[in-house]
Order: structure tokens, then sequence, then C-alpha cells
């Protein structure tokens, strides 16, 4: 069995979750010294897909006249694509369009967990749908007190200085409208958001939220994963105050740093993430305040153990073996 991890367009994802998704998906190959390639003109047996580009939904037509299985990654669903970039409300009916339309060239089709499973359930696919989590590397994720250094020197950040972080697009979807009020109204405490979205995609509301003067409030665009796991371990709380997700890797990646979490409270957290066990939870913003405070200046009990221990249940070491068995099917 060879498999063709194909990266068309790897250039517009390559800072995304689903470009993480593919280097894990690459990892859990090598992991079981799997054959494999990102070379389409290679030889294979297998094509696993992870993105809905034009040039994807060719690669599925070339590998079906060549006999070749199609195992297709839906990292996407129309739920997580409404109040991303300008106008995704708008078209988010014609994108669940497309995307059941590329799904359904996979012979099976595989999605990060069961809530986003049960999303896909109700588009009518004719393809069998199977969970399995994007995974994690544990084993790089580690907490540490060099990279704790690392970061708290890279932002002349004083040791006892207290910093919350998020991770992701510059999407209302995402919380940061939120997260950028959150620092407002606590300008004790540092706040920064990793990531970076081309501010032409960007709505105007998040726009205004951004361009205020916050002296607290800092955005030092995409990091590399050294420097991400940098932060993880050098911050005082992860804020994940996303309202819609398929999973969130920066989440699997934050419980395996073990650092302090606080997210939303929404659907797909309400099996996996027990409040008050693994994370703390929140749905209002004066809770999201309130918890805030207490997590930091340590006035509850740390989660972090408990967390890590999910963590671990999704390594790459543990997702590989489920990823081979879906491709045996």
């Amino acid at each position: 069995m060879k498999v063709l991890l194909y990266t068309g367009s790897l250039n517009l994802i390559n800072k995304s979750g689903i470009g993480q998704a593919i280097r894990h998906q690459q990892k859990a190959l090598e992991y079981l010294d799997v054959a494999h390639t990102t070379n389409h003109k290679e030889e294979f047996d297998i094509v696993h897909l992870n993105t809905i580009f034009p040039n994807s939904l060719v690669m599925s037509w070339q590998a079906r006249r060549k006999g070749k299985k199609i195992v297709y990654y839906a990292h996407s669903t129309m739920e997580d694509f409404r109040n991303s970039f300008i106008g995704s409300n708008l078209i988010a009916p014609l994108f669940k369009k497309w995307i059941s339309f590329c799904y359904n060239k996979g012979d099976i089709i595989i999605t990060p967990t069961e809530y986003s499973k049960s999303i896909l359930d109700t588009y009518g696919l004719g393809r069998p749908i199977y969970s399995l989590s994007n995974g994690i590397d544990t084993t790089f994720f580690q907490k540490n007190q060099e990279s704790r250094d690392r970061f708290r020197k890279k932002y002349q950040l004083a040791d006892d200085e207290k910093v919350i972080i998020s991770v992701g697009h510059f999407m209302e979807r995402k919380g940061i409208d939120d997260f950028i009020e959150l620092a407002k109204q606590l300008p004790s405490y540092q706040f920064y958001w990793f990531g970076h979205t081309s501010m032409n995609l960007v709505p105007a509301k998040i726009k205004r939220a951004m361009k205020q003067d916050i002296p607290n409030l800092h955005f030092p665009g995409f990091i590399d994963r050294e420097e991400l796991r940098d932060a993880y371990c050098g911050s005082d709380l992860f804020l994940f105050l996303t309202h819609e997700e398929t999973e969130g890797i920066v989440l699997l990646e934050a419980l395996a740093a073990k650092i302090p979490i606080l997210v939303r409270d929404i659907p797909i957290y309400e099996q996996w993430l027990e409040k008050g066990v693994h994370v703390y939870k929140a749905k209002q913003f004066d809770s999201f305040k309130e918890q805030l405070v207490n997590i930091v200046e340590q006035q509850v009990p740390d989660l972090t153990e408990e967390g890590y221990k999910l963590a671990l249940e999704k390594d790459i070491t543990n997702i590989s073996r489920k990823l081979i068995e879906l491709y045996q099917l």
C-alpha cells in the first residue's frame, strides 16, 4: 500500500489548521513506516485529499480513472464557514453544495470529530463517514522552561506578568471581537493573538475593532510551530473563544503543552471536554471575564494534567493506527 498525500495548493493553506493536519498525516504514515508520497506523478494505491480546491477535484477524477481508492478528509462544514470572511454568510449555502460535491468524490469521508460527523450526516452525502481526530504531536508540544524563557525574552515580558494568548484567523467566528474587548477591559494583562489573515478578507467590523488603541493587545502575526510552542509554554492562559469548530488543532496543542484553557461552551466540546475537569468554559462575556481573572490569578484548581491526558489519547501514534484501518476498509 502506497499513499499519495495530495498537497496541491498547499501554499494557500500551509499556515492553517489544514496545513498542520497534512503534516500530522505525513508523520502518522512515517510512524508506521507506510509508503507514501506527495508527488502525484508517482505510483500510488490510495489518494488522501484534504482540500476543496478545484485541483483536488481533478486529482479525484484522475485517481478514479486509474482505479485508485480515494479518501477525502472533510475539514470544513457550512457551519464553520459562516462568520469567517467578507461575504461568507451570503455564499454559505453555495459553499455547502460545493463541499458536498467534493466530499462525494471520496470512497470514504473522514472528519475530525463525532460532532462534525453529525453535521455532515445531515448533508445527504452518499459515502460512509468516519470520525478521526487530526491528532497532535505530544512529543513536540511539551511544556518546558526553556520555551517559556524564550517567549518571555522575545516579547520583553516580566516573569510575573500575566499573558493570555489565542491563535487563529481574524474571524468573528473565532471570537476575536470578544478577545479584543477583554483586552480593553483588563489592561493589567497582556493579550496576544497569533495568526494572520489578509485584511482584504476581514469584515469591516473586525477591522475597526483591531484598529483600536489598546496598549496591552498585540497581533504579532503568523509564527512557526517552534515559536507557537514557546507561546503556549510562556503564557498563563489559552483563550479559545471560537463559536464553531470541526475540532481545533490549536486546542489540542494547548492541551499537550499543559496551559490552562478557557473555551466557549459550544456543542462540539460538550462530550469531549468536561467543564471544571479538563478545561474551564463560559458562554457570556461577563463569565469569560470573571473566569479569566480567576484562572490567571490561580484562584481556581489547575486542570492541566487532566487536559493533558486527553491530548495523549489523540497523539499521532494512536491516530496513525486508526488512519491505516480506515485506509484498509
